[in-house]
């Protein structure tokens, strides 16, 4: 058997994994993440629902069960972006707003899991995954606050421990990842950075996924979509490389404005776009293409 070529997963995710028939490719993904056996329930409302030709936000808000008694909302996020840390917790922070309904206690809350795919240098660190959670150790005992008996009754019974209220965050920063497969969810990073999928690898849905999201399985619409994708995400790209590389000799600032110039000169409108995607501040690309904030908001809107 040859190795499946996919499409990337940036693109994947705000696109044919939407759809219900392909949650099982989501499924296996998260299951081999979390050591859980991972169902998805439905897709909630998004930035990845604006299905616009020129939307560039990657995130995909899913509503999963763990095991049989437990819902979870899981958040899969595929955006560069100077402050991303703070956009995991402003998407965390959201979730919990937005599904606790008028009138429902606090611990009605649903547990949160924030899983953040990366495909820049997001900090500093050697590992390519990183799991954090919240806990409360004391300053002079050196002990870890635990629920009372009293209080474990008024939750499920897998919500033994405070971490397990608290939310929860995953970073895969799919770049560090050395290609070396020990184990299945090393298979998912492999298909993550490389975009294929071995014969021989066993992960939870991993083969559903190179069946599925084969290039080859587009339809002429979805290609030239995404060859339109996979082109301003390069061409943006390349313009940030350039207006970097100029800035190491004549001050990160003017090289960087110089270098936005350049590219809006060829195509104002589109550059703003593809700088948007890759996390440049508003201010940012407002001052290099001599604009107002607001006009540049609008651009972005459209």
């Amino acid at each position: 058997m040859k190795v499946k070529k996919l499409i990337r997963f940036d693109w994947a995710i705000k696109t044919i994994l939407r759809n219900k028939k392909n949650f099982s490719i989501l499924e296996g993904f998260l299951s081999e993440l979390l050591h859980a056996d991972v169902k998805i329930q439905e897709l909630l409302e998004s930035e990845s629902n604006k299905n616009h030709a020129r939307d560039k936000f990657n995130r995909v808000d899913v509503l999963a069960r763990l095991g049989e008694d437990q819902l979870v909302i899981i958040e899969v996020q595929c955006e560069a972006q100077s402050d991303f840390l703070s956009r995991m917790l402003y998407g965390v922070s959201k979730v919990v707003v937005e599904h606790l309904q008028a009138g429902e206690r606090y611990r009605q809350i649903p547990r949160v899991i924030s899983v953040n795919i990366v495909y820049f240098d997001l900090g500093e660190g050697e590992d390519y995954i990183y799991y954090g959670k919240t806990e409360f150790k004391g300053i002079h005992k050196h002990d870890i606050l635990q629920l009372h008996d009293s209080q474990k009754k008024h939750y499920p019974t897998k919500i033994d421990h405070i971490a397990n209220i608290l939310p929860e965050y995953y970073v895969l920063k799919v770049g560090a990842f050395d290609l070396r497969v020990k184990n299945t969810l090393d298979e998912w990073m492999y298909a993550l950075k490389q975009s294929e999928v071995k014969p021989e690898f066993k992960a939870q849905g991993i083969q559903e996924a190179g069946e599925k999201l084969s290039e080859l399985k587009l339809s002429e619409e979805e290609r030239a979509a995404y060859e339109r994708y996979v082109d301003n995400a390069r061409n943006a790209r390349s313009t940030i490389e350039t207006a970097y590389e100029e800035g190491e000799s004549k001050g990160e600032a003017k090289g960087l404005a110089k270098g936005l110039e350049q590219g809006l000169a060829e195509g104002k409108k589109e550059m703003i776009l593809n700088l948007h995607q890759l996390g440049i501040s508003l201010e940012q690309i407002a001052a290099a293409a001599k604009l107002s904030s607001g006009e540049v908001k609008n651009i972005l809107e459209q």
